[in-house]
């Protein structure tokens, strides 16, 4: 795998707390991937996520789409973002990091952090946006600005669609594996870690598929019911970190460890809150037949091959959370509009089709679908660097 394009680490001379950004490739000079914010962020750590966006990029590459793909980067700053003095961190981080932002490092919000903060944080950081670097790669940059500010203004059932795009994503890619298994959606249960933007969205989208979640774990521990969780009465009742409100908890309603979701009596498992969860340790308390990767590396390699041995199949985060990225880049480049149902066809779409494609060349080649979702990267990357050119 060669080195990134480039790598930077900076400290901050107010609390001394470090962030990392990783370029790992540029195509026709800009990189898009977000900005993590928590405690013992690496710059290893921050290396392999914006190779995985490269991998994104590269999946969603359709030579007839308006939307051009971009490099891989990804940011991350090692603090604590309930620490109240996260915020001016953030904002000093920005502002180092305002040359490359402003070039060729379009972001968004990551693990820690909301659109909503890192908006004001890089208006404070004195930048336009922060993903004033793709404008030059527009056709019409007022429209697409105003396209993505009003998608980002609508709300489905209370929540907006912004925050909705990646749990939709998630979703489909795991009722593809089940109808590729012939496994009913009606029966099916699922549990969840993180029950934030993507872990909310996702468990919605399946419990509205007619999916059972009977577990959804929060930073206060575990929330099972056997005969299935009220998703809707849980999303209402979090705040703004994905945390639930236990007064609205119902008589059949179970409070158990943090850990608990890992073994829940389920089908589905859906890490979708942080990295590196699932490791050689624990790996054996799975009881599920699929991992949908919500979160970014919540598995780790030793493991999955733990987990492959034993008939367990992880759907890799590169294919199963890419919708979030993949949709800012549609509806600002004008591939769909602001309009949700729309959005949500478009999601449907693509991520139906490429979870297929990637479950098809792992059970035509004897491989795990990362394996396979790998090898459909080396098939596009070439593709994408003989029509744009090569950045290495």
């Amino acid at each position: 795998m060669p080195a990134p394009l480039l790598s930077v680490t900076w400290t901050d001379h107010v609390t001394g707390r470090q962030g990392h950004l990783v370029v790992d490739r540029l195509v026709r000079g800009v990189s898009s991937g977000g900005l993590r914010m928590r405690a013992g962020c690496t710059l290893q750590e921050v290396t392999g996520l914006a190779r995985g966006m490269t991998m994104k990029e590269a999946l969603h590459y359709d030579p007839e789409a308006r939307y051009v793909p971009l490099g891989g980067a990804k940011g991350g700053i090692d603090c604590d973002p309930a620490d109240p003095a996260s915020y001016g961190v953030l904002v000093r981080y920005l502002r180092a990091m305002r040359p490359y932002i402003e070039r060729f490092w379009t972001m968004g919000e990551d693990l820690g952090l909301t659109q909503e903060t890192v908006d004001r944080a890089v208006t404070e950081a004195g930048m336009v946006s922060s993903i004033q670097a793709v404008y030059p790669l527009l056709d019409d940059e007022r429209s697409a600005r105003r396209r993505l500010a009003d998608a980002f203004a609508a709300r489905v059932d209370g929540i907006g669609l912004g925050e909705l795009a990646g749990g939709c994503g998630v979703a489909e890619s795991v009722l593809v594996a089940l109808e590729r298994a012939g496994q009913p959606y009606a029966g099916t249960r699922v549990s969840l870690q993180g029950l934030g933007t993507m872990g909310g969205a996702t468990a919605r989208f399946l419990a509205r598929a007619g999916l059972t979640v009977v577990a959804v774990a929060d930073v206060k521990g575990t929330i099972a019911n056997d005969a299935g969780l009220d998703v809707e009465a849980l999303l209402a009742a979090r705040d703004a970190r994905g945390t639930v409100d236990r007064s609205a908890l119902r008589p059949g309603d179970r409070e158990l460890p943090a850990g608990a979701w890992l073994s829940a009596d389920a089908e589905v498992l859906v890490p979708a809150a942080v990295s590196y969860c699932v490791d050689e340790s624990n790996q054996h308390l799975v009881r599920a037949r699929w991992i949908a990767e919500a979160a970014n590396m919540p598995v780790l390699p030793a493991a999955e091959e733990l987990l492959a041995a034993r008939g367990i199949t992880v759907l890799p985060d590169v294919v199963v959370n890419s919708a979030t990225n993949a949709w800012w880049w549609w509806t600002l480049f004008g591939d769909v509009g602001p309009d949700a149902d729309a959005a949500f066809a478009h999601i449907r779409r693509s991520m139906r089709a490429l979870t297929g494609e990637v479950l098809r060349r792992a059970q035509d080649g004897g491989t795990t679908p990362r394996q396979a979702a790998h090898g459909l990267v080396e098939d596009r990357l070439p593709r994408i660097s003989e029509r744009f050119g090569t950045y290495e």
